[in-house]
């Protein structure tokens, strides 16, 4: 999808903001912690946390009883809507990272019971180490010899080719014969190569102790506390600080989340109000000519926009769109609005006085870019209009509708019939890149980014472009970056050694420097006729920013362990910690606003920036064909 949000300041008299915020800090705000509180004591948690999600429709259920409750009653309907949202994000959010930290615990917890010493694997079996390196030696052939082609007629799904250390744990699995299993597990520990060397039992002691320390930190993360809102009376810090300042803790665990409760900072503000849908904002013009704007459920107050100049003509286009609905009366969509939807909250400011006062009120607004243009708005009403004919065959396939059904399908062709009237709006034609070109984004822990065109029919780089070149004036920025980052962690160091608060705010540097390389890498594949830009998987980043230091280790301080693992400690200090998922959504938003495709495919972990960013591409355009 082509949608960004833009924002804008909501100026209004302090009756009004007082209203507004009495409503989302005294109503709102306690409903969505009592919604959280009840979702950490409900029967069926337990049954979520393995499906990674919550049943569907729990939270409205919940939430029924509560909307006649002294202490949250008198919202308006959108409210409750909203902290019915909210909390179903927050638990799907939370149980999908408990899915991953238990899948990543199992995984954990099956390689700690595989992780044996020479010595343990020889008497498990009975055997010689010579024995058992024999036997490692020939699944290591095994797993070099050619697989045996499929006979004649047979189709088989292309199939990604297995890393040796995925194989090895394959036929771990599948393997009965205990001599096997740890002919695997010496293979494993050794890299999935026979060793030169002896084994160090002190450093197999360690490196055991190691694995049994990640076990014992994902149990704990496992194990931390359910989401539990925001407090702004208060009340939980102060009850903490009652409790640990007359109780002594029963263990380290318990005194820590004392600790991590009082070194927390707070939110002085409420949870924020969305409008899922377009026709729940009514934008006007005051007498001086300044737009306004007013909400479903609060159409007695009404709020001026301040924004940005580069941002009004977006809001300008929002007051044009339910202009012009109105004067036809009602023979253009909302479906075709450019506004999808907005979202009212407060932002936190040093300033002295009331709540209402002293915080500045914002609100954010989620748009659709194609729908700008006259090329862009048909391409948008040609979906809506695919989806709805197809939602429409299927009803009509069932037959014997009932009344809500035959309404249902009422609404929809009259949407349908709606969609066909063309908003008046400026040409621009839409980009159309060459399927078979690709740009591939290589990410890297000294160089953030490296970026490489590729012609995926003939596998060869067509140029390549590093972060000076991306960047241009702007690279000094990034020195400037490195400097902040380094004086923040020193500040850091330094709270954490007096058990001081941490908390330090980040300025924005980091998010402007990720849009001016996101820009600049859209613009190079725009100029290179490329189709789509190819990022790397999130999830292997860890891996490959590993791969990268242990490399510049080896080769700084080769052949001595200990002063490589000292060199990448001193270097991961030294060169900038990036945020590479906030990079990637950069570039994900920059290029669906210009019609450029996003792919994702595993970067190789151990080459050269611009053979990573290479075989990025490659690798890409292979499994689009595959697929």
């Amino acid at each position: 999808m082509s949608q960004i949000t833009i924002q804008c300041r909501l100026v209004a008299s302090e009756p009004t903001r007082q209203a507004l915020w009495t409503l989302m800090a005294e109503r709102n705000t306690p409903l969505i912690n009592e919604l959280l509180a009840q979702m950490a004591q409900h029967p069926d948690l337990e049954q979520w946390r393995q499906k990674g999600k919550p049943a569907p429709g729990v939270v409205k259920k919940l939430c029924e009883p509560l909307r006649k409750d002294t202490r949250f009653i008198g919202q308006p309907g959108r409210f409750y809507s909203s902290a019915i949202a909210l909390v179903e994000y927050i638990y799907k959010s939370w149980l999908k990272l408990q899915q991953r930290l238990q899948r990543k615990l199992e995984g954990q917890q099956r390689w700690l019971g595989m992780l044996k010493s020479d010595q343990e694997l020889c008497e498990q079996n009975n055997c010689t180490l010579d024995t058992l390196r024999d036997k490692a030696a020939k699944i290591l052939v095994s797993l070099e010899s050619p697989q045996p082609k499929q006979g004649k007629g047979k189709k088989t799904k292309a199939k990604t080719q297995s890393s040796p250390r995925q194989s090895l744990f394959e036929m771990y699995d599948s393997a009965e014969d205990t001599l096997v299993r740890s002919a695997i597990s010496y293979l494993l520990k050794n890299g999935c190569k026979l060793p030169t060397n002896e084994e160090d039992p002190q450093q197999f002691t360690k490196r055991r102790r190691k694995a049994e320390i990640k076990v014992e930190r994902l149990i704990n993360q496992m194990e931390a506390s359910l989401p539990k809102g925001r407090d702004l009376t208060g009340e939980r810090w102060l009850d903490t600080l009652l409790t640990a300042s007359s109780t002594v803790p029963e263990d380290n665990q318990q005194a820590k989340s004392w600790q991590d409760i009082l070194l927390t900072k707070t939110k002085a503000v409420p949870y924020p109000i969305n409008y899922e849908t377009n026709e729940d904002l009514m934008w006007s013009k005051n007498e001086n000519g300044r737009l306004c704007v007013r909400f479903n459920g609060l159409s007695e107050h009404t709020f001026q926009v301040y924004c940005d100049q580069r941002q009004l003509k977006w809001f300008q286009r929002f007051y044009e769109d339910q202009q012009i609905k109105r004067a036809s009366k009602n023979q253009h969509s909302t479906s075709l609005f450019t506004l999808r939807s907005g979202r009212i909250a407060w932002q936190e400011s040093d300033r002295k006085g009331d709540p209402w006062t002293a915080n500045y009120l914002t609100l954010y607004c989620t748009l659709d870019t194609r729908l700008w243009s006259t090329e862009g708005t048909e391409e948008v009403r040609a979906e809506k209009a695919a989806d709805i004919a197809k939602i429409l065959t299927k009803m009509n396939e069932k037959g014997d509708l009932n009344d809500k059904q035959q309404a249902f399908i009422k609404r929809k062709t009259a949407t349908l019939d709606r969609i066909k009237n063309p908003f008046p709006r400026p040409s621009k034609p839409l980009y159309q890149g060459r399927s078979h070109i690709l740009v591939g984004v290589a990410l890297g822990l000294d160089k953030p980014a490296t970026v490489a065109v590729v012609d995926g029919t003939t596998k060869r780089a067509i140029a390549y472009r590093n972060l000076k070149q991306l960047l241009g004036k702007d690279y000094k920025l990034i020195n400037r970056q490195r400097q902040q980052k380094k004086a923040q962690s020193h500040q850091r160091h330094k709270a954490q050694k007096r058990s001081g608060s941490n908390q330090f705010g980040y300025s924005e540097l980091g998010q402007h420097l990720d849009r001016l390389l996101a820009k600049a890498i859209v613009t190079f594949a725009q100029s290179q006729g490329a189709a789509s830009i190819v990022v790397p998987k999130l999830e292997d980043m860890r891996e490959i920013v590993q791969s990268e230091v242990q490399a510049r280790a080896e080769e700084k301080v080769p052949g001595y362990s200990k002063g490589q693992k000292k060199y990448a400690q001193q270097y991961r200090v030294q060169v900038h910690s990036w945020s590479y998922g906030r990079l990637i959504e950069s570039i994900t938003s920059k290029a669906n606003q210009q019609g450029i495709a996003i792919e994702e495919a595993k970067q190789p972990a151990r080459a050269s920036p611009t053979e990573q960013a290479k075989e990025l591409a490659i690798s890409a355009y292979d499994s689009r064909l595959n697929s």
